[in-house]
């Protein structure tokens, strides 16, 4: 990889906003579960959910690759950002309202915001004359950028004229596109510990949207019921932010020299657990929704949470590299923790404690994982 020596960068304030509306929308996203008919979120509601969920991510992480790698939150970029927040706007309405009207003010705002990031990168190509690895890659995160906004334009077309979501067309483009692309720019690196830390910060303010959904626990006569539910609860979300609290300050190497494609792409499924995790601790008081299916949703979303935390250790320190009987060990917690929530699904005292032990006991592996490392 080339040296590229760049002053430390910090995650300036109006990254943090832009941040904000994201899990704005991501909340208003979340209310798309709430369709169900006898007591099951539909099939078309499930899917609109993941659609939308990842497309918005996706636009997320597009945004944070191009200000890591060439933000200087002059006045251009600062034009573009508010841009996009407008836009953003649009697509939180999109979401939440129904009819046609809604689905082109999402997929116009969404095919422009791509656009808006692409003339970006095609725009910083004039500061690069003298490195040709970089001007290469801009042209290339440009393309896919058009690219992607071209087919929510044929995603529009398609729909318009026979009725039928694509969707998931421009979304996988974007996903397959920036994988290729990261192996081919893998010459050019991120400022790693910038980009993880704008993750972490994203991280955080998606564990802001759960803390608000487990308020539902507090609701209602003060008993040891209550008590019991919202401490559980409560718990749930420590023992997930301090396991991903633990890899991120104790276990990632900020100093690692990568395209920082990978740990992207590990951090937009991520954040896609993290808010299934929330939808799950709210169906979980809501007893309209059928008990198997919260409880597969509930026991599917720590398993992709976990697994994706288990695939951050491709940026581990040395010390702390995530070894074949680390992992097996963690396979065989998680295994557990499902084969225990399936069977006691109707005992709601126990399993919501058998979820407590089971982020708690992960969390320790994490931690003394680090601690046993410091040793060696």
């Amino acid at each position: 990889m080339l040296n590229i020596i760049k002053d430390e960068k910090k995650a300036e304030y109006i990254e943090l906003i832009y941040d904000l509306i994201f899990v704005y929308i991501i909340g208003r996203n979340n209310s798309l579960l709430h369709h169900t008919v006898n007591g099951y979120v539909t099939s078309e509601a499930f899917f609109s959910y993941i659609l939308c969920t990842l497309a918005i991510i996706q636009i997320w992480s597009f945004g944070t690759f191009y200000l890591n790698r060439y933000g200087r939150f002059g006045a251009r970029d600062c034009v573009f950002l508010f841009l996009n927040m407008y836009l953003l706007y649009h697509i939180a309405d999109g979401i939440h309202s129904t009819g046609e009207q809604s689905f082109w003010r999402f997929n116009i705002a969404w095919a422009l915001i791509l656009t808006n990031i692409g003339v970006q990168y095609f725009i910083e190509t004039r500061n690069h004359h003298d490195s040709s690895p970089e001007r290469r890659q801009l042209r290339r995160k440009g393309f896919i950028l058009f690219g992607e906004a071209g087919l929510v334009g044929v995603h529009m077309l398609v729909y318009s004229l026979t009725g039928v979501s694509i969707m998931y067309v421009p979304i996988l483009f974007g996903i397959i596109a920036t994988v290729v692309s990261g192996k081919i720019d893998s010459k050019v690196p991120v400022d790693f510990a910038y980009l993880a830390e704008r993750v972490m910060l994203y991280v955080v303010f998606t564990f802001g949207e759960m803390i608000i959904v487990i308020a539902s626990y507090f609701g209602g006569d003060f008993d040891f019921s209550t008590f019991y539910f919202s401490l559980m609860a409560f718990l749930i979300v420590v023992g997930l932010f301090l396991c991903y609290g633990t890899v991120y300050n104790r276990i990632i190497d900020k100093e690692k020299v990568t395209n920082g494609t990978g740990y992207m792409l590990i951090h937009v499924f991520l954040i896609f657990a993290l808010n299934n995790l929330s939808v799950s601790l709210e169906f979980m008081q809501d007893e309209k929704i059928n008990l198997i299916q919260k409880t597969v949703l509930l026991v599917g979303s720590f398993a992709l949470y976990f697994f994706f935390i288990a695939l951050l250790g491709l940026y581990s320190k040395k010390r702390c590299a995530f070894h074949k009987k680390f992992i097996i060990s963690l396979v065989a917690v998680v295994l557990s923790f499902i084969i225990l929530m399936l069977l006691f699904k109707e005992q709601m005292y126990v399993n919501i404690a058998i979820t407590v032990v089971y982020v708690f006991g992960i969390f320790i592996m994490l931690f003394f994982r680090d601690k046993k490392s410091l040793k060696k």
